[in-house]
Parts: C-alpha cells; sequence; structure tokens
C-alpha cells in the first residue's frame, strides 16, 4: 500500500499534472468566446505551423525538462533536447508531439474533471442524506452504495493522474529526445572527450613517470656512492629533471584549465637530447644515433616519438636499472623509425604489458603507426614506426 501511494509523495507527480493542465488553458479561453466544436480543431490546426518554427523546440523542451522530468532546465540528464529545431525531421517530430500533448492534456484532463465532479455529487449526495435532508433514508442501501464507489472513484483518479504523467513523460523523452544525428554529435563530442583524457593521462605519466624514476636511481646511487662530487652531481641531475617535470605538469594543468590552448609547446623529438642526458646522468650507458631530418617531421608525429622514446627509456631505467642502452632513431622516406635496445639482467623479471607499453602502443595507433616490444635473445627490444606523411 506505501508503494502504491510513493509516487504521490513526489512533487514530479504534481508538476506533470500542470503541464497537462496548462496544454489546455488557451483552447479553453477560446470557449468563452464561442462555445463550439470547431474551436477545438482550429486549436489543434494552430499547433502545425507552431511546431515549424526551431525556437519552439526550445520552449518544449524546457517546460517538458522542469515540469515532466524534475530536472533543473539546465540539465542534460533528462533526455529531452533544448536546442532549436535543425532540420525538418525535429520540425515534424515537435509537430507530433504537440498534436499528442494537446489530445492527451483534452482527454486526461476531461476525465480527471469528469471524475472530480462525480466524487463531489457523491459525497454531497451522501452527506444530504445522512442528514435527513434527502429523499434517501439515512444509512439506507442508497447511501451505502454512495459511500463505497467514492473510494473507487478516487483511485480511478489517482491513476489516471499517475498514468496520464507517465505517459505524457515517455512521450516527451520520445519526441523531444535528440535525432540519431544529435546522438552520433553527442557521441563523437563524447568520444573526443575520453581521447583527450587518455592523452593526458599518457602525458602525465610518461613525463611525471620518467622524473621520479631518474631522481629515484639517482638518490640511490648518490647514497651507494658515498662521494660529495657524484651527490652533487646527483642532485643537478635530479633538480634538472624535476624542474623539466613540472614545467611538463604546468603545461598539462594549463591544457586542462583551457580546452582551446594548444599543444605546439609540448617537447619533440629536437628535444631528445634532453632525454638521453637524463637517462645517461642517472648510470645508463647509452649509445644514440639520430639520424635524418628530425625538423622536418611533423609536429604531432614528433611529440608522440619523443614521448615514446621517454617511456622506452624509463623502462630500461625502472626495469633494468643502469645498463647499456642503444637508442636509434632515424627518418627513411615517409617512415620515422625508433629503436631501444638493453640487456634483461637474469635477476630481473621480463617488463609486461603495463600502462605504459599500453600507452605506446595507443600513440602509435593514433597516428596509424605500430609498436613491437619484446625480448629479442638476451635484449629486450622496444621497435616503432610512425608514418611521416
Amino acid at each position: 500500500m506505501v508503494r502504491l501511494l510513493r509516487p504521490f509523495g513526489r512533487a514530479v507527480t504534481y508538476t506533470r499534472l500542470l503541464h497537462l493542465f496548462v496544454t489546455v488553458v488557451w483552447p479553453a479561453m477560446l470557449i468563452f468566446i464561442q462555445e463550439a466544436w470547431w474551436i477545438w480543431a482550429l486549436a489543434a490546426a494552430t499547433l502545425v505551423p507552431a511546431g515549424l518554427v526551431p525556437a519552439m523546440r526550445t520552449v518544449e523542451g524546457l517546460q517538458a525538462r522542469l515540469l515532466l522530468t524534475g530536472h533543473r532546465h539546465d540539465s542534460d540528464s533528462a533526455g529531452i533536447v533544448v536546442a532549436p529545431s535543425a532540420s525538418w525531421a525535429d520540425r515534424w517530430r515537435l509537430v507530433l508531439w504537440l498534436e499528442a500533448r494537446f489530445l492527451l492534456g483534452c482527454s486526461s484532463v476531461a476525465l480527471i474533471a469528469q471524475l472530480l465532479f462525480t466524487v463531489t455529487d457523491l459525497v454531497s449526495a451522501a452527506v444530504t442524506s445522512r442528514a435527513g435532508g434527502g429523499v434517501v433514508p439515512p444509512f439506507g442501501p442508497a447511501l451505502a452504495w454512495r459511500i463505497l464507489l467514492v473510494p473507487v472513484l478516487l483511485a480511478v483518479l489517482a491513476a489516471t493522474v499517475w498514468g496520464a504523467g507517465r505517459l505524457i513523460t515517455a512521450l516527451a523523452v520520445r519526441l523531444l529526445g535528440p535525432s540519431p544525428a544529435e546522438r552520433l554529435a553527442a557521441l563523437e563530442e563524447r568520444t573526443e572527450q575520453l581521447l583527450e583524457r587518455t592523452r593526458i593521462a599518457r602525458e602525465l605519466h610518461d613525463s611525471i613517470g620518467h622524473a621520479l624514476t631518474v631522481a629515484v636511481l639517482q638518490a640511490g646511487a648518490a647514497r651507494a656512492a658515498d662521494d660529495p662530487a657524484f651527490t652533487r652531481r646527483a642532485l643537478d641531475a635530479i633538480e634538472e629533471t624535476g624542474r623539466a617535470a613540472l614545467e611538463d605538469l604546468e603545461r598539462v594543468l594549463g591544457v586542462l584549465r583551457d580546452s582551446g590552448k594548444p599543444a605546439d609547446s609540448r617537447p619533440t623529438l629536437t628535444d631528445a637530447g634532453r632525454l638521453l642526458e637524463s637517462a645517461r646522468a642517472s648510470g645508463a650507458e647509452v649509445d644514440a644515433d639520430l639520424t635524418g631530418s628530425l625538423e622536418g617531421v611533423p609536429g604531432p608525429v614528433s611529440r608522440e616519438g619523443y614521448r615514446i622514446l621517454q617511456e622506452s627509456l624509463t623502462n630500461v631505467l625502472r626495469h633494468a636499472g643502469p645498463v647499456p642502452a642503444r637508442v636509434r632513431v632515424s627518418v627513411e622516406g615517409a617512415v620515422l623509425r625508433l629503436d631501444v635496445r638493453n640487456p634483461l639482467p637474469a635477476d630481473t623479471p621480463v617488463p609486461g604489458r603495463g600502462s605504459g607499453l599500453r600507452g605506446m602502443h595507443e600513440r602509435a595507433a593514433l597516428l596509424g603507426g605500430r609498436v613491437s616490444a619484446g625480448p629479442v635473445g638476451e635484449d629486450w627490444r622496444v621497435h616503432v614506426e610512425l608514418p611521416v606523411t
């Protein structure tokens, strides 16, 4: 019983009823001018040109969001669009909505009014009979019939209010909801947002992860060496790496604050020397060979190539430690190739497919390239090919 009465404790049940009443207010005003059936037909016909006005969709959408769903008018979670009609299909859907709302509103209001009048008449007749002012004797069969019929009519009235509200809300979601083109546009926008979030996550992982790896290795090496001169060099390397990481962090946060901020300030392969020196300062023996015109590599390819190289060197330091590493970066025709090799000590587990390797594959896939990473003999090899056209 409590479950059946629960909808009538919610405000949205009554705002839906108000939405239906608003539908018949202006046609009902015309009845005072002339009471005729064609008044209602004229009102229904007037809705056709009104629905073809693009701005009418905004008006109806705002009403539906506020009165039918219980959401705020600026909420996007209601499933109802408030943008003007962008196509003829949207306009005709709005016309269908206006006509359906008008028909349902008129029939619902008429039924509710009739039920209210009937209940009022029954109660009035029952009270009159019990007071002895009517022709029916007090507590007679007719009086009992009236008393028993009132709860039934009230239940029908409640069901009508609840059912009409649910039906008009379902129609609003169906006819005022996004069109297929709008759903596709929203899906594309959501995809762009997810890609941007993934890109930012990769940026933070690569830059901050590299800086922390270098700092940890430098600190550990300085403590083990117990040499003041080496400790100073290690602190200098930690300071430089930390400063670079702070610059990357500030740039990424700037992109988050301003979505229109360009990404041109991101490092490219022309800045690869900084990565190599950072790895050497951490104790790794890096044999680097950079050939080809790196300045001519397009910005997106060069930036992603820099991050892939950074993550590869970070993995060398993190999983293998200060071991010899060979780095080859070359531009051959329309392909940028990156190759990083390092020996795998026997007591070091083979790197798994964590977020770093997954980030490499994602970066390469976005550019139409490919990444292969895995053991080759006694070495761990990362080989990347990116198209530069």
